[in-house]
């Protein structure tokens, strides 16, 4: 791989190493200073396996390669950075809350005291300092790997390519996600109802139903 190759981050989940303990949330709520009644993540219950166990979907910002939040933006204040992590600018950010509606992963908010569009964006504060993000890092169970997809030695680009991994997709509009669930032989059915188009402007090759 060439050195001048832009990183591209992603995160696979390993849902069966999830128990729902919570710490993922504990650590970004207080890592990224996220006001009281809101998260940048989540674990969501999807139901049972082989009627065995309850399944657990771990979720975030899906850092998508189509993102219908950037294209919603009136002021370009939410971007998509070349190592693939879309992100706020809040000095741009008007507070309008188009971007909010039209994520339909419902991963973003507003903050109430600022008034500025908020999400995950990866920990940007600790990749720079050489850190994984908080939630990988607290995982009791190591069910998060993170790592950049353009490097084909690295453990996440392993998994991409040899593991049997799924994506959660909105059937109204591919925006491509970077989040990626491991759940070894059996099929996980996850999608979201979007909450599209919610009075939101958008282009309309977005949605076109994705093939």
């Amino acid at each position: 791989m060439s050195q001048n190759r832009p990183k591209r981050y992603a995160i696979v989940i390993d849902t069966f190493k999830c128990f729902d303990c919570k710490a993922c949330m504990a650590a970004c709520k207080v890592e990224n200073n996220v006001p009281k009644g809101f998260w940048r993540n989540w674990v969501r219950h999807t139901g049972g396996i082989g009627g065995r166990r309850t399944q657990y979907q771990p979720g975030q910002c899906m850092q998508c390669d189509k993102p219908t939040c950037v294209a919603a933006c009136p002021v370009n204040a939410t971007y998509k950075l070349k190592n693939g992590i879309v992100t706020i600018d809040a000095l741009k950010c008007i507070g309008c809350g188009n971007c909010v509606t039209a994520c339909p992963y419902g991963a973003r908010y507003r903050n109430p005291a600022s008034r500025i569009a908020d999400k995950c964006d990866f920990c940007l504060h600790r990749l720079a300092r050489g850190e994984e993000p908080a939630c990988v890092e607290t995982c009791p169970t190591r069910a998060r790997t993170f790592g950049d997809l353009n490097d084909p030695a690295s453990r996440i680009s392993e998994l991409v390519k040899r593991e049997n991994l799924v994506r959660v997709f909105v059937p109204t509009v591919n925006t491509a996600p970077n989040i990626f669930y491991y759940a070894g032989t059996h099929l996980l059915d996850w999608a979201v109802t979007p909450t599209l188009p919610g009075g939101v402007h958008m282009p309309e090759k977005f949605w076109k139903t994705s093939e």
